[in-house]
């Protein structure tokens, strides 16, 4: 498939959040995250208001399901995303539930092995289970909390050809990445490449970064289109 840019708007005010989405679509990204904070700040009202503004982009609402799977899908499928995020340390119902409430509103469901024991065995999990995608992702605190304590902070590469050779759906690298590493993930065969805090939003405050951001957007989208047709899954082994 062709490499996707995503943007994260780890934001915690819609205002904020319509004004980044549309320098980056100015800037060539793809698709559109209503982030974590977002959905916290602003819940159904914020992804009503990014699909208002933004008719026919794709919209992931990344709601980190651990429980009411099906509703929560629903609400935001109504709400207007187009994917949302389960995780794999839900129990296999809540992703049973999820990815039928995606079947059945037509919305696409992304499944997340943060903090999963074995993050390769997590990923087939939710391949199995039914999910369209997988987000290989080492979460915040886990790496801040590693750093903290004068260790190596993991990193989403350190598994991530495993993790893309486990499953056939495509896979989206998260967590701590620098630019460079996270341009560079089509050539791991992840083709959902993320910019978002701390790339383009301030990781502490979530807040717009400083600088020219559309500018650095744009070249950064081209960087990663320019890969062309990725090798997903399986298929990245012969590459």
């Amino acid at each position: 498939m062709k490499p996707i840019v995503q943007i994260s708007l780890d934001l915690t005010n819609i205002d904020e959040a319509l004004e980044t989405a549309a320098l980056a679509m100015r800037a060539g990204v793809d698709w559109l995250e209503a982030g974590t904070p977002l959905i916290l700040a602003e819940g159904l009202h914020g992804v009503r208001k990014l699909r208002e503004a933004f008719p026919g982009v794709p919209i992931v609402a990344d709601l980190k399901t651990m429980d009411g799977g099906y509703l929560e899908v629903e609400m935001m499928a109504k709400a207007g995303a187009t994917h949302v995020v389960v995780m794999a340390r839900a129990h296999e119902e809540t992703i049973h539930c999820a990815v039928k409430a995606g079947r059945d509103f037509g919305v696409k469901v992304m499944g997340d092995n943060l903090g999963c024991p074995d993050m390769v065995e997590g990923a087939r999990q939710l391949e199995a289970l039914g999910c369209d995608y997988v987000i290989h992702h080492i979460g915040y605190d886990e790496r801040r909390g590693i750093a903290a304590r004068g260790q190596r902070m993991p990193s989403p590469l350190d598994q991530l050809r495993q993790v893309v050779a486990a499953v056939k759906v495509p896979v989206q690298a998260v967590g701590g990445l620098s630019l460079e590493q996270a341009i560079r993930c089509p050539e791991y065969g992840a083709p959902l490449v993320v910019l978002g805090a701390p790339l383009t939003i301030d990781a502490d405050a979530f807040k717009t970064a400083d600088g020219n951001l559309e500018a650095s957007l744009k070249l950064i989208c081209d960087k990663i289109h320019a890969y062309g047709d990725v090798a997903v899954g399986h298929a990245s082994l012969n590459h």
